[in-house]
């Protein structure tokens, strides 16, 4: 891997992580996001989409059409900042919709290492247990599959991602 491909690899890694932190810590900002704790005793699967560049259009419609409240957090407001590009400061890091029983928790692309195309655009959110429960189901799932975020601890707790072997993206995200 060359040092240019380790350092944006590194970055975005940097910010699917804080993004999942974004998700995990409790909140007070003037902008009302208000985030995610971990239920230790449960975890629970939430679709996750990935957007190119029309995140909040499309989380604005499917509040339109299912009601709930919607929470947007865009780069330029985030810790993110300073480690993401100029292109990359409008674009969405994290909107979640919640209405009733349903969630759906959205993005932008910003994975630089990799292209967007039609079919890796939606990805399963596993969230929530504990981490050796989450760990199990981790390594149950990239069996035959691709290991693309290890999972690992993080300031928020543990975080990793897999391309399963059928192409399925998950994300995986547990508390401390």
């Amino acid at each position: 891997m060359s040092h240019t491909n380790s350092l944006t690899r590194r970055r975005f890694v940097a910010a699917a992580a804080s993004a999942a932190a974004l998700v995990a810590a409790p909140s007070n900002s003037k902008a009302g996001q208000t985030m995610r704790t971990y239920d230790t005793e449960r975890t629970t699967l939430t679709p996750y989409l990935l957007f190119d560049g029309n995140c909040l259009q499309a989380m604005e419609f499917y509040r339109s059409c299912l009601g709930g409240e919607l929470k947007v957090l865009k780069v330029k407001d985030s810790p993110m900042k300073d480690h993401m590009p100029a292109a990359h400061q409008e674009k969405i890091l994290n909107a979640n919709l919640r209405s009733g029983l349903l969630e759906i928790s959205a993005s932008d692309w910003l994975r630089p290492d990799r292209t967007m195309a039609r079919g890796n655009m939606t990805c399963l959110y596993l969230s929530g247990g504990t981490l050796e429960a989450l760990t199990a189901v981790f390594h149950k799932l990239s069996d035959g599959g691709e290991v693309t975020d290890p999972l690992q601890q993080q300031f928020f707790g543990a975080y990793g991602a897999i391309n399963d072997r059928f192409g399925v993206r998950w994300m995986f995200v547990t508390g401390k």
